[in-house]
């Protein structure tokens, strides 16, 4: 049987954001001045196999890219991270998305705006078969529900792992659960899907409805937590000097995949993720950051963690 092409092929979004730097964020109603104003690719999926490239593996992206000088500035990075793009569809006459993030250089966080015309979409028509089951492992997002579903029903029918990143609701979505083995949801997404407030209760049942191996949640500064095997897994976040949020959990779900393909156990597997997202937040951009294994493991061993009572003590 002839070996996979690729290590992990991806199906989802890319973006090109403008960040715009500000001293700190407005009142509502108010005006400042920004003080830079940066061009930065991004978009979850894309950043993810761009982490997944940088760490050595090698990627296959699908997805949809525009024609204007945003998808020109998308394909160029997505060519500089040396991924494979033969399923990348130019879309003529459609604007790539765009986001408008808005960061506060007091501490770093981000305020998003963003547009994704509907002209981008995926057609489920065009995932074929050939175009998943050349890859070790598929990585998925929440939007173009139709089109991500037939990629993670292609890879379940092939025995290839799915990974998945989501943070809204979206309608059909469980037939993407059906097919997930590795969910890392948003914060907000186990509660917003099961209507249960608590996040052990919402994995639990997540898990247990779709019977995936890990259901997780990033839990941005406080890092993360998964549920494996029936047990809770909680890996603190990494302090450090943080500069821009943006990309992190996008980093995060590409280190996150890295490990899944290394063989890692759940919770090596948190905490590597965990090390990358802290490490791209020192730098500017959902890319900007993305450190080599060697930086995320030295980080590991010297870095100071971040952790939240309320999941620590229900280890």
């Amino acid at each position: 049987m002839t070996a996979p092409a690729f290590d992990l092929v991806g199906v989802g979004l890319n973006a090109t954001d403008t960040l715009l730097l500000v001293s700190k964020y407005p009142e509502y109603g108010g005006k400042v001045a920004f003080d830079r104003e940066i061009v930065s690719p991004g978009g979850q999926v894309a950043s993810a196999l761009a982490t997944c490239g940088k760490l050595g593996l090698r990627t296959k992206y699908i997805g949809v890219v525009g024609d204007d000088e945003r998808g020109r500035i998308q394909m160029d990075s997505l060519r500089e991270a040396a991924m494979n793009l033969d399923d990348v569809e130019i879309r003529a006459g459609c604007p790539n998305q765009s986001a408008y993030i808005v960061i506060d250089q007091s501490t770093g966080e981000r305020t998003i705006f963003w547009h994704r015309p509907d002209c981008l979409r995926i057609d489920p028509d065009s995932i074929t078969p050939e175009k998943i089951a050349c890859g070790r492992m598929l990585h998925v997002d929440g939007h173009d529900t139709p089109a991500v579903a037939r990629a993670a029903r292609i890879a379940r029918e092939h025995g290839i792992p799915v990974s998945v990143d989501v943070d809204n609701v979206y309608p059909g979505f469980d037939e993407v659960l059906a097919c997930v083995d590795y969910l890392v949801g948003s914060t907000e997404f186990p509660g917003r899907w099961t209507g249960e407030r608590d996040p052990f209760r919402a994995l639990e049942r997540i898990q247990s409805q779709h019977s995936m191996r890990v259901a997780a949640m990033t839990l941005g500064r406080y890092g993360a937590l998964a549920r494996e095997s029936g047990r809770f897994v909680y890996s603190p976040g990494f302090v450090v000097n943080c500069v821009d949020t943006t990309g992190a959990g996008d980093v995060f779900h590409g280190a996150f995949c890295y490990s899944v393909l290394k063989g890692a156990t759940v919770r090596d597997s948190l905490e590597f993720s965990n090390a990358m997202a802290a490490l791209n937040c020192t730098r500017l951009g959902a890319r900007g950051g993305i450190a080599t294994a060697a930086e995320a493991h030295e980080l590991m061993q010297r870095g100071e963690r971040r952790s939240h009572h309320d999941f620590s003590r229900n280890q």
